[in-house]
């Protein structure tokens, strides 16, 4: 077998035909629904902008640095988040994890998306269906907040009043009941499934198929979608912001939002929601950073790209809370509700409370319309990356299946859609949070945690270093070194220990899910963690060859065709890299006999 055929690059694999395609496709995956709906929520809750000082310092400490490791990992490799572990073989495993946790989290993150879809679909009618309570859907405990300065308004003082009552008692706003009583129909628990909600159903089957769309041909349809999807949602924010803080008692909101609580600093939980915010949201361990990076030319310098994506990430998720809590303080001041009643987060922040103050504002159905659309861009774009990067992770641990790709992406979507329809049912919702809070909690920050222990520790720091030294031909910094080898893996530690310690029940409603419900949430949370050692099984039994530690020792190194893909690429990276080891005879044992010669051939 020639060296050349040994290593072979598909160049049908695709790659962004300009450098803004990379970089918005990354702004897209990192900016999420997340920025929106549980960052403002957060920040308040755990300090105001005291719990700025632990955010940024752990985006300096932590999210740089590995989207960093992520984007260098896959622009090196130019491969998937199944064969980027050629680097560790024994590892291969959690490249399956990856693909698993990927595909349960967009069966249910899909419906999410069709949320706004069902609200947009109601935009269009003379007066907004959530703006009172004379609908069919519509319960005795309906309570439409009064107008301004309504603390005195009788209405008002009896939502507060029942705020502490069981949900089926408690008062709630039309928004509230619009959402789940004629959106979801809701029903009294997870063990209540009921039947399909079909309008549900058809909006979830639109977002599937726009989803589809966008990822047809893989970079190609989504290098040239992310030039609206990732930039429309900035626009919106904007435009909200600039109305939100011209409305009466926006500052009031605003004021809330940021207020520094120094005292807050001292609580260790404010460190560990801080870490676990910058960890989900930039979104590495879940294969999308490093499938994205590996269609970049292997020449870019992605030590640039890997500061500005997670600065601009921050940077959108506070800019998000003045656009939230300036509306949520009008809110306050038109009901006379305080703050702390009507600020919420998650689905609630999204779909419920800012809904209703949509109601308040003049020309509601503009402002209605422009918010859907955003939420819907915002998790349009995290979606297709996730997908892409399922897709991209399977062709290329199969290359054959790369001629085939159209049909394996929808082949892919159409699974997934069909797993999606669990949660569009009459307890879907219930479903929807407890995959939501098991299926990733853990698995993810494990995932990662592997990731920089690999690099720092089994393929070696000094090696990763060359190799990203020669792709981006620049000297690294010592800072990233430190925070691959040590930094990186106390925060990842700090995080997984944290993300157990302080895990609670998963509740909805204020109801608290069942037994048999929590197990099946950890279930989900291990089908992806089971594949990492199921593989490291499979792989020291059948395919290593030795006693247990050599086994050990043989799967830890680098598969033969580790590397730069192109094959112009490993030429010069095998004379710049390895050619001191090759030429070392202690060594030279340890290097397979295509490696010589290739570097013989080109001497």
């Amino acid at each position: 077998m020639s060296t050349d055929s040994f290593f072979t690059h598909d160049e049908n694999r695709g790659t962004w035909a300009t450098k803004y395609e990379f970089l918005l496709s990354c702004m897209g995956y990192a900016i999420g629904i997340g920025n929106v709906w549980r960052f403002p929520y957060l920040c308040y809750r755990n300090g105001g902008g005291a719990f700025l000082v632990p955010y940024l310092l752990m985006l300096f400490f932590c999210g740089i640095p590995l989207f960093f490791l992520e984007t260098s990992l896959g622009q090196f490799a130019s491969t998937g988040c199944i064969t980027m572990f050629k680097i560790a073989p024994l590892f291969k495993g959690v490249g399956f994890a990856i693909v698993i946790v990927n595909a349960i989290c967009t069966s249910y993150y899909n419906v999410i998306i069709a949320y706004p879809l069902f609200f947009l679909a109601n935009c269009f009618q003379s007066k907004l269906p959530w703006t009172n309570c004379d609908h069919s859907w519509n319960t005795e405990h309906c309570v439409k907040l009064g107008g301004q300065n309504a603390v005195k308004n009788h209405t008002n003082e009896t939502f507060l009043l029942h705020q502490n009552d069981s949900f089926e008692n408690r008062m709630k706003t039309p928004a509230d009941e619009f959402f789940h009583y004629h959106i979801l129909q809701i029903s009294d628990s997870i063990e209540d499934q009921g039947g399909i909600v079909w309008p549900l159903l058809l909006c979830n089957v639109i977002a599937w198929v726009i989803t589809y769309l966008c990822i047809i041909k893989g970079v190609k349809t989504v290098g040239k979608v992310v030039y609206f999807t990732a930039t429309f949602p900035f626009f919106v924010l904007f435009i909200l912001l600039i109305r939100g803080l011209t409305l009466p008692g926006a500052w009031d909101g605003v004021f809330f939002y940021i207020y520094p609580q120094w005292h807050q600093l001292t609580n260790l939980k404010v460190w560990a929601d801080a870490a676990c915010q910058i960890f989900f949201s930039l979104g590495p361990g879940w294969g999308g950073i490093v499938n994205m990076a590996s269609y970049n030319d292997f020449r870019n310098n992605n030590q640039l790209d890997s500061i500005l994506v997670p600065i601009l990430n921050c940077g959108t998720s506070i800019f998000a809370g003045f656009v939230v809590f300036s509306v949520i303080g009008f809110m306050s001041h038109e009901t006379g509700l305080p703050i702390s009643t009507v600020a919420t987060g998650g689905p609630g922040l999204a779909f419920v409370t800012y809904p209703e103050a949509i109601t308040m504002l003049p020309w509601p159905h503009i402002w209605a319309i422009l918010f859907f659309l955003m939420l819907f861009f915002l998790g349009l774009d995290s979606c297709f990356v996730q997908i892409e990067a399922i897709i991209s992770s399977v062709i290329d641990e199969f290359p054959t299946l790369r001629k085939h790709k159209m049909m394996v992406t929808l082949v892919s979507c159409l699974v997934m859609m069909f797993l999606s329809f669990m949660f569009v049912t009459n307890g879907g919702m219930y479903l929807l949070q407890l995959f939501d809070w098991y299926a990733a909690s853990i698995s993810v920050i494990l995932i990662c945690l592997i990731e920089v222990f690999i690099v720092g520790w089994t393929y070696g720091m000094q090696q990763f270093v060359k190799d990203l030294e020669f792709m981006i031909q620049k000297k690294i910094h010592w800072w990233w070194i430190i925070s691959w080898k040590i930094t990186n893996p106390l925060i990842l530690t700090f995080i997984f220990v944290t993300t157990i310690a302080f895990n609670t029940r998963v509740t909805y409603r204020g109801i608290a899910f069942p037994d048999w419900s929590i197990t099946l949430g950890w279930c989900s949370c291990g089908a992806s963690i089971i594949c990492i050692p199921l593989y490291m099984g499979y792989r020291l039994l059948y395919l290593e060859e030795g006693d247990l530690i050599e086994r050990i020792k043989s799967a830890l190194k680098p598969t033969l065709d580790w590397g730069p893909a192109n094959k112009e690429h490993r030429r010069e990276w095998f004379k710049a890299v390895h050619y001191d080891k090759i030429n070392d005879a202690t060594k030279r044992d340890s290097y397979h006999e295509q490696f010589i010669q290739l570097v013989t051939i080109n001497t």
